[in-house]
């Protein structure tokens, strides 16, 4: 058996709060649920989304995590099944209770069944897709950018343009006031403008998985401005006094988002560093 000593060490989050969190999690990780974004936290960012794949060594790490927590969850803006793809997530021996809650928590599929519930998809959405094409040529910057179809969403890309922060600004008013149109909300992020229905978002599907597993501490990993939301959820949980849920902030990467790092009670620099946490933690429960 390894010694103590031998085992990878955990980094030592920077908070009084995220410091609770990690201690409540190796203290009873039998009711702590581990959620986690995909793209840029499990996988790295890539030019082309359909390009994207769980970073080498993620899958190991959560299959060897899952086990002896009380859930690993997935929590991500792409659709559930493209997820499960991508990750490679589907029949893996120790991933058996796994959970991946696509479209901000809209769709959900657990690897218990290998099948996704997902809503009927709103109709804001195929109208916004079909008016597209038409608002990206009437400005200049719209060259290099792309459509990216996402079954209850669409978004546009625009890493791959001339110039991406100005397509992206050039881009953002018109693009929400298309969504605003059509009952959709645009949600920016790291390049990408992505249009979809109200009502859901990170913070809202990890907080009822959270109640719905029963978790005594949480912890959420992104890297994103899709995550402030799952952020802002576990700061609510954490609350006040005995009645909080401990939780511990993971931002993955801070350069493009400071606003995230600044929430965060432990940053680690991208999807590397998130896979060798996820293994520590793993050799440490």
């Amino acid at each position: 058996m390894a010694s103590h000593s031998a085992q990878p060490p955990i980094p030592t989050p920077t908070t009084p709060a995220g410091r609770e969190g990690l201690d409540a999690i190796l203290a009873r990780p039998d009711r702590a649920v581990i959620a986690l974004d995909f793209d840029g936290t499990l996988a790295d960012i890539v030019p082309d989304p359909e390009l994207a794949r769980a970073h080498p060594g993620a899958v190991e790490a959560l299959a060897a995590l899952a086990p002896k927590v009380a859930s690993v969850a997935v929590i991500t803006g792409r659709p559930a099944g493209v997820a499960v793809r991508y990750g490679g997530f589907a029949g893996v021996p120790g991933l058996d209770r796994l959970v991946v809650l696509g479209h901000y928590g809209a769709e959900r599929w657990d690897a218990a069944t290998g099948t996704v519930q997902a809503p009927a998809a709103h109709p804001g959405v195929a109208a916004a897709r079909a008016e597209l094409p038409g608002v990206l040529h009437e400005f200049d910057s719209w060259h290099g950018t792309w459509i990216e179809e996402k079954g209850q969403a669409v978004a546009v890309h625009t890493r791959r343009a001339e110039d991406p922060q100005a397509a992206f600004e050039t881009l953002r008013g018109p693009l929400g006031e298309l969504a605003a149109r059509h009952g959709l909300i645009l949600e920016p992020g790291r390049q990408v403008l992505e249009l979809r229905p109200p009502g859901m978002d990170k913070g809202v599907a990890l907080t009822e998985y959270a109640t719905e597993v029963g978790a005594e501490s949480v912890l959420y990993a992104g890297d994103d401005l899709g995550d402030l939301a799952a952020f802002a959820a576990v700061e609510k949980l954490r609350g006040e006094g005995a009645d909080g849920v401990p939780g511990l902030l993971v931002c993955s990467g801070s350069a493009e988002v400071p606003e995230l790092a600044d929430r965060a009670d432990l940053l680690v620099p991208g999807p590397a560093a998130v896979v060798g946490f996820l293994a520590a933690l793993a050799q440490r429960l």
